[in-house]
């Protein structure tokens, strides 16, 4: 049987801070080589990833398993009790940097994969999609390998992607949704002067905090059925005058918004420069408004890929698992363009700590989770 756990330690020994591999990839493509996957290196733009693919391709029913190995920096060093790449085990649990997010949750897939595909070949296909590029800008990841199959027809029937799911215990939450992320950078820019003259000049901060205190105050949505409301955060506020003799010429500010399905990036990014149009209006500043869409929201309904999972967790845990839409962005949001796609994973509540740590115990609790949602999908 493939040790999960040894897996893991031997990913966490790689240094693979985005974008550098570390050689994490490298690691993977020799176990699943040697158990039969058919391996294929699809890097991009400096970014190194993996695609494994047992069985025939194009297959009806192919199950695919995604995930990432890069991590992001360790921080300080000094603060660490444990080396972050050393996989150093104490007390039955494992310290280093990507220990939780994600290199367990892949170790656990591909364990499990290995050793289905050799003790029960499924009438079938299994898939592995694995980025060195989730912790970066994600331009060259999950991004580049979805590109590279639709190229050479390759396809997934259903996605499960292995990131960290569950708040405080294995088995309670799975993620079939996420909200949207996009930020807004603005720049006003007003004519700088003396401050004891003030009308001879054209402050931009009043008309810069106004901004900030309308979007900040304005109720987007309550929520939707599957989402919590959404929320816009005010993230920087910079002048950089260090005079205080001197009314600044310029101010820059940002927000950030997690948006649910009753908004897209497109109809915020109207929003937002509508808003910004009536402060140079009032104010008689100028504004400059640039928006980043990091995803766009996304729901994979409740039904059977969903009750799967949930079933064999609950089978493994003894819990029945909360479908969530909850956290941050995940590479679910390409993937959700190729195939219906689910997440589950880890207790993430120390991913990108210091002292990143998994319980051992969990990872081979994974390991079995994943290998009965393999056994149960072709089963049926």
């Amino acid at each position: 049987m493939t040790d999960p756990v040894a897996l893991t330690a031997d990913l966490i020994r790689c240094p693979s801070v985005t974008p550098d591999d570390g050689g994490a990839l490298g690691v993977l493509q020799s176990l699943l080589e040697g158990a039969g996957f058919a391996c294929t290196r699809v890097d991009r733009g400096g970014i190194s990833n993996l695609y494994a693919r047992w069985g025939d391709k194009g297959h009806a029913r192919t199950f695919g398993f995604n995930g990432h190995t890069d991590v992001v920096p360790v921080g300080d060093v000094d603060a660490w009790s444990a080396d972050p790449f050393g996989a150093e085990i104490r007390d039955g649990i494992m310290f280093g940097r990507g220990a939780t997010d994600m290199k367990s949750g892949v170790a656990a897939f591909a364990a499990a994969a290995v050793d289905f595909v050799r003790d029960t070949p499924p009438e079938g296909a299994v898939v592995l999609a694995i980025t060195g590029d989730e912790e970066g800008d994600a331009e060259h990841g999950t991004v580049a390998l979805l590109d590279w199959m639709a190229a050479e027809g390759e396809r997934m029937s259903v996605c499960l992607v292995g990131e960290p799911t569950c708040p405080s215990e294995m088995g309670e939450m799975m993620k079939i949704g996420r909200r949207g992320s996009m930020t807004a950078w603005f720049t006003v820019t007003g004519r700088q002067g003396h401050a004891a003259y003030p009308h001879r000049a054209l402050n931009p901060m009043p008309a810069v905090a106004r901004l900030m205190d309308r979007l900040a105050s304005h109720e987007l949505d309550r929520g939707t059925e599957h989402f919590d409301a959404t929320t816009l955060a005010v993230v920087t506020i910079d002048t950089g005058n260090p005079a205080t003799n001197v009314i600044p010429a310029q101010t820059r500010a940002a927000v950030n918004i997690r948006f649910n399905d009753a908004h897209t990036g497109a109809s915020l990014s109207e929003w937002l420069r509508a808003e910004a149009a009536k402060i140079d209006a009032e104010f008689g500043c100028t504004t400059e408004v640039r928006i980043k869409i990091s995803g766009e929201s996304f729901l994979t309904p409740p039904g059977a890929l969903s009750d799967l999972i949930a079933g064999a967790v609950e089978a493994e845990t003894g819990r029945r698992p909360e479908l969530s839409t909850t956290g941050g962005t995940s590479d679910a949001r390409f993937v959700k363009d190729h195939c219906p796609v689910v997440e589950f994973g880890l207790v993430g509540k120390t991913m990108h700590q210091v002292d990143e740590n998994v319980p051992v115990a969990q990872i081979g609790e994974l390991r079995a989770i994943y290998t009965r949602i393999l056994r149960d999908y072709f089963a049926t």
